[in-house]
């Protein structure tokens, strides 16, 4: 079956069930495939990417670190593919004040369980979301009453998924709340330009489009100070390979096993037909000889190797275990623990007022 939405042309759309929640409220898998052949499946789970495959040689390559089945994904501890939020990333202590008046936030992240991370056991990436077809793709909806998470407000969350003919997928954000309250949303998509089950992303070549980073502890907080990425292994301002200063003797890459850090985005003007959005990061493979591209509207990107994998097996896609450093993350986002730093930007959304931004993952060749 073909659609023709406004700008947006997809050869199918398709929706099949996809697994059931603990309590039987079934999961369902929407799948999005343009006149290229090239295909993004999405799950009401997380409303989290499945899949985002093109042919590589005349044969589909899956580029997206994930799992089989929707139990899998219930069962998933490493967020895969998801939509995190309230706050996504880590805010130090849980601790909030919004309108003038503190929250105390769940803890659920630190070494000694501490600090907040992704909106508490029960975040965004925890909801089985509604589905609706719109113009040139899937909008997945949910709703976090209040008080979920130690956050104020009635919170509705829309996220909208499109595929576009030049391999373009476009994540847009939309939230409102009832209340005052925290709102700083991102996909938490782990992808390896060599396939879903590749034993590694070291041999990929970054470019972050930012000159400044925001320091962080062995917790992975930032202290408000933000610092210039030259002269140290966080300069990606140029293309390097993951892996060629991974392990260096630097602090911030031996408090966090690697690279899991939030880059201050210059604002560089993405190309057309993207010139309303910023440039983020470009990582290749010359293996695959693919390269993606991350556009955004936001003001910093979590760049993350997948340090944390392996610690506790997983099992994703064809009964492969996920490696340590197999995946890379380009989580688009405020800045970590802006909540205690007034410096930086702040992830509040007001009583009534709408939130948006939107975020792009395009696939070329290299």
């Amino acid at each position: 079956m073909s659609f023709l939405w406004g700008e947006f042309t997809m050869t199918e759309l398709k929706m099949e069930p996809f697994g059931t929640m603990p309590g039987g409220d079934r999961i369902d898998l929407y799948t999005l495939t343009n006149t290229h052949g090239t295909s993004v499946a999405i799950t009401t789970y997380g409303a989290r990417l499945v899949k985002f495959e093109r042919l590589v040689g005349g044969k589909p390559l899956d580029i997206v670190l994930g799992y089989e089945t929707g139990e899998d994904y219930v069962a998933d501890t490493a967020s895969m593919g998801a939509i995190v939020g309230r706050h996504a990333n880590r805010i130090a202590g849980g601790r909030v004040t919004i309108a003038g008046r503190p929250y105390q936030l769940e803890l659920n992240t630190g070494s000694h369980k501490q600090n907040h991370i992704h909106g508490g056991s029960k975040g965004l990436h925890y909801h089985l979301w509604t589905a609706a077809i719109v113009d040139g793709g899937v909008a997945f909806t949910t709703i976090s009453p209040d008080g979920e998470g130690g956050y104020p407000g009635n919170f509705e969350a829309k996220v909208t998924y499109r595929l576009t003919d030049d391999d373009a997928l476009h994540i847009s954000y939309r939230a409102i709340s009832d209340a005052d309250t925290i709102c700083n949303l991102t996909n938490h998509t782990y992808f390896n330009l060599e396939g879903a089950t590749a034993d590694s992303v070291l041999d990929h070549e970054a470019q972050i489009y930012a000159d400044e980073f925001t320091w962080a502890d062995a917790e992975s907080l930032p202290d408000g100070r933000i610092l210039t990425v030259f002269g140290t292994p966080m300069d990606f301002t140029e293309p390097h390979r993951i892996g060629e200063r991974i392990d260096a003797d630097y602090d911030q890459l031996q408090m966090a096993g690697g690279y899991d850090h939030n880059w201050v985005l210059r604002g560089d003007i993405a190309p057309e037909p993207y010139s309303h959005l910023k440039k983020a990061a470009r990582v290749v493979s010359k293996k695959t000889g693919l390269a993606l591209s991350c556009y955004t509207t936001q003001v910093g990107m979590q760049f993350y190797t997948g340090n944390a994998l392996g610690k506790n097996p997983l099992i994703g896609k064809g009964g492969k275990e996920f490696p340590r450093r197999g995946g890379f993350c380009l989580e688009t986002q405020f800045f970590p623990n802006a909540p205690a730093n007034p410096n930086f930007p702040q992830p509040e959304l007001h009583m009534d007022e709408v939130w948006e931004a939107e975020t792009v993952y395009k696939l070329d060749d290299l």
